[in-house]
């Protein structure tokens, strides 16, 4: 039984992230419909919110909780629970703080939700491409931790997340500039 709670855990896993990762591309598309003219506007941002309502509330919401039942489910089921302040489930323990840092990643994608579906653009796509990119370092950084568990050292670990942070904005400024020199 304990197999198949912990594929379920991940099969909700997949279906979040799908989530997380679309979901910040149609607030890009939808800010950027701004700049059509009012008709071509208005049709876009009616088509944008309700893909967005749909893929929002229809599939990662729903998974973000059931990843969340499930996850706690696997962990005491597993035992694990019980090391995580020992030596030995150090990485358990940084786990769950990414995985709180990704909780708190999906709640603020829930008010940029309930702005864009209101019509307020508070962000600039670029800014959105940006935030969008926060989903794949958490992502990231968990299966790091999942996978190697005490076979990396945290300092190394840190290190390669950080140098991947770097190389993943510098390649987010590249295709700005390009995108710019294309407009011309």
């Amino acid at each position: 039984m304990y197999l198949y709670l912990k594929a379920l855990h991940i099969i909700f896993v997949v279906t979040w992230f799908a989530g997380l990762f679309y979901l910040p591309r149609l607030f890009i598309y939808n800010t950027e419909a701004n700049e059509q003219p009012d008709e071509a506007k208005k049709i876009l941002h009616q088509q944008f919110v309700v893909m967005i309502k749909r893929l929002w509330y229809g599939i990662t919401w729903p998974s973000a909780v059931l990843t969340l039942l499930f996850g706690c489910v696997v962990l005491i089921n597993s035992g694990y629970y019980r090391l995580i302040l020992l030596p030995e489930g150090r990485w358990l323990f940084i786990k769950l703080i990414f995985v709180v840092m990704l909780y708190l990643y999906h709640l603020s994608l829930q008010k940029i939700v309930s702005q864009q579906t209101k019509g307020i653009f508070k962000y600039t796509s670029q800014q959105l491409r940006l935030w969008n990119e926060v989903a794949t370092i958490l992502l990231i950084a968990i299966v790091l931790l999942v996978t190697v568990k005490q076979s990396i050292s945290f300092v190394w670990g840190l290190i390669g997340l950080i140098i991947f942070i770097i190389v993943l904005m510098s390649a987010i400024k590249m295709y700005k500039k390009i995108r710019e020199k294309n407009k011309l």
